[in-house]
């Protein structure tokens, strides 16, 4: 909670108190002074930190204490005594009401990002671009070219202005709280949550180049929810992009105001048996993966200056990588087989166009959540859902054994990435969206088990630091862990295990 907020709900409280008829006339704290209190921590609080829905009621409270007071003083009125049940009930009420807002505090923070851990400081871009080559299959305007917004998190030196916000966008947040079934104001206070990136800060000069790293967000997620991984590799010496697939994001604002939203979960429909379910995905896959080719391309022209950029002459593509989460890491994982991407990851994401490829021959990361873990192994296990579980499930056994059959031909490609130096890790007390920053935004999350056991932080420093140690690797060759990360991080029970051939194989 921040510190202007606290003292409000804080001075709300005591006025509330003040005015409780209290007996012999005694007062803890005169209702004058309580209200003038709470005045001057509203002003400050809205002054300093901006006004959000969740202290509705003490901002209500506040005002109308002071204009009732005003009125009172202008017409030098006494006020009228009001029937006991009457107070009893107003002051049920608002004991209920602020009962409600501190629940409402603790659901919806102001949250902080985790500090970068490198050191460089970070600096941030972001192009629009467009693939003239392509034309748009979501949108109905014929002959439209597929659109891309890329956000770019860099090292930098120097620092302009304050930090971008977390999500600059603000006019998608009614579109992301939709995403989670909430109401469309649920998320406004997300836009006074920064970010540790500045704008157009200057590239850093101490190395020559960066290698480049191409990053996925997952089905209707939005490259902001993987700004604090994006920032921390940046600070390790990255360039990292980070692509809004469009139409497959809950929203992508564009320069010109347009702002496009999920269209392609239309794919996916309960009607559907597998084998479209399968069809489908790898057609969206296939454009996911183009995007990736795309956007490389451009990299390429933006690092020789035909796109004009900061980034000119500072990206190394010789050494580059890709990671995802979700489809997104299944969209690391087929776009890996450009000859140009040379390692990658995928966060907890089941893979496409599995039939359509053959071995990838480079290095690549599976990093599981628990329940992800916990499925795989049972197909390796060639253990069989009984009917009950399957009731509970609501699935049927021909659904489930061409799932098996896929995962089958998933953990033959992970055991392929491990021959080539890759890994498969899982998480313990993980969830599917703790691999975002989806997991900071309310503890409610993780009390509803969309996010698991694990505390975010340490569930981010965990990824994070996995993350890094195999692009440090496989990007600069680089076998000692960074001095900025504790030995211990990374494989004590509760961490990331190693379980590649121990378990699944």
């Amino acid at each position: 909670m921040r510190p202007f907020e606290l003292l409000l709900c804080v001075s709300t409280v005591l006025l509330l108190a003040s005015i409780v008829p209290a007996r012999k006339g005694r007062r803890f704290i005169p209702p004058s002074a309580a209200g003038a209190a709470a005045g001057l921590f509203l002003v400050l609080h809205g002054t300093l930190e901006g006004f959000r829905v969740q202290l509705l009621f003490p901002y209500c409270v506040t005002i109308l204490f002071g204009a009732v007071s005003g009125y009172r003083l202008f017409k030098k009125t006494e006020a009228k005594k009001m029937p006991r049940f009457l107070t009893g009930s107003a002051y049920a009420a608002a004991a209920v009401l602020m009962t409600a807002t501190a629940g409402l505090l603790y659901a919806f923070p102001v949250f902080k990002l985790p500090e970068p851990t490198g050191g460089f400081r970070v600096g941030t871009q972001t192009f629009h671009l467009a693939d003239q080559a392509r034309e748009e299959t979501f949108d109905r305007t014929a002959g439209s070219p597929r659109e891309l917004m890329v956000q770019v998190w860099y090292p930098a030196e120097g620092e302009s202005g304050r930090p971008l916000r977390f999500i600059p966008d603000t006019r998608i947040l009614p579109d992301m709280a939709a995403d989670y079934g909430l109401p469309g104001f649920t998320f406004q206070h997300l836009k006074y949550i920064s970010g540790h990136a500045h704008s157009g800060a200057i590239v850093s000069s101490a190395q020559d180049a960066y290698p480049l790293i191409l990053a996925n967000p997952g089905f209707g997620s939005s490259r902001f929810m993987h700004t604090s991984q994006a920032e921390d590799l940046a600070s390790h010496g990255y360039i990292v992009a980070v692509i809004d697939h469009t139409y497959n994001t809950f929203a992508t604002e564009f320069p010109d105001g347009r702002i496009t939203r999920n269209a392609s979960s239309g794919l996916f429909s309960p009607e559907h048996d597998y084998r479209t379910e399968r069809e489908n995905r790898d057609k969206l896959g296939g454009i996911l993966t183009d995007d990736v080719t795309f956007v490389l391309d451009q990299f390429e022209r933006i690092q020789s200056g035909r796109i004009p950029s900061s980034l000119k002459g500072k990206i190394d593509l010789g050494h580059v990588g890709t990671f995802g989460h979700s489809i997104g890491g299944a969209t690391a994982y087929d776009a890996a087989y450009d000859p140009r991407i040379a390692a990658g990851i995928d966060l907890d994401g089941g893979l496409y166009r599995l039939r359509d490829r053959e071995r990838l021959r480079k290095p690549f990361l599976f990093i599981h959540s628990e329940s992800e873990f916990q499925r795989l192994q049972r197909v390796a296990d060639n253990r069989v859902y009984t009917d009950d579980e399957l009731k509970r499930m609501g699935s049927t056994r021909e659904w489930e054994d061409q799932v098996a059959e896929d995962k089958k031909l998933e953990l033959k490609r992970m055991r392929e990435a491990v021959e080539e130096g890759g890994q498969v890790l899982h998480i313990e007390d993980t969830e599917h969206l703790n691999f975002t920053d989806v997991q900071f935004i309310s503890p409610v999350f993780r009390m509803l088990g969309v996010t698991g056991k694990i505390a975010p932080r340490r569930a981010n420093a965990v990824i994070n630091g996995c993350m890094l140690d195999f692009f440090d690797k496989h990007l600069k060759k680089q076998t000692e862990h960074s001095s900025a990360r504790p030995e211990g991080l990374f494989l004590p029970r509760s961490a990331a295990a190693g379980l590649s051939a121990n378990l699944l194989f």
